[in-house]
């Protein structure tokens, strides 16, 4: 089970494209929203999560997290411990944190892209502490997946797909979606 935390002033697209993606190619996802289940994007699109953050427990059916950008949507991912628990935890146990436009930059405070390649939206990189920073649209570096921004989140959804299950699935939805 893939994670998807939203957090009011999230960025709408980096969201919901990755998690529709990972859905179509038959991986679970839950979003989690942090602070109510109805979570107001940046753009003011609400959405109601599957579940609250205060209901949220990690256990083993973790497979990932996927953190979304927009602000103040990364300012209020940052500031919930649970959502640091949680990548800390994908972390500790090799599994997937994905985070896209300025969210990567919670992981580079974090330590997590110590040595690792990433990318982030521009303006973010000093954020990237200790990352070797990468000016790609996607980057994959062992089980962390990053991403520039929004005009990004299909080609970050289909590289979640194509880490967790298969190239040939990624290439089976994008093709279904007519995006190849």
């Amino acid at each position: 089970m893939f994670y998807c935390f939203l957090a009011d002033g999230f960025e709408e697209t980096e969201a919901l494209a990755p998690v529709d993606i990972l859905r179509r190619a038959g991986i679970p996802v839950t979003t989690v929203g942090v602070g109510s289940e109805m979570i107001r994007g940046s753009h003011d699109i609400y959405v109601k999560a599957d579940v609250n953050i205060r209901d949220f427990e990690i256990n083993d059916d973790i497979s990932g997290v996927i953190l979304p950008g927009g602000m103040p949507g990364v300012k209020n991912l940052d500031a919930c411990d649970k959502v640091k628990e949680a990548v800390s935890y994908c972390v500790s146990h090799d599994l997937y944190v994905c985070a896209i436009c300025a969210a990567p930059s919670i992981l580079g405070r974090m330590g997590v892209l110590m040595n690792k390649r990433a990318t982030c939206f521009p303006g973010f990189e000093d954020e990237l502490l200790g990352a070797k920073v990468s000016a790609d649209k996607v980057v994959t570096d062992g089980r962390i997946i990053t991403a520039k921004g929004a005009g990004c989140a299909l080609e970050f959804g289909f590289e979640i797909v194509s880490q967790a299950v298969g190239e040939h699935k990624a290439e089976q939805v994008a093709a279904s979606m007519q995006c190849r």
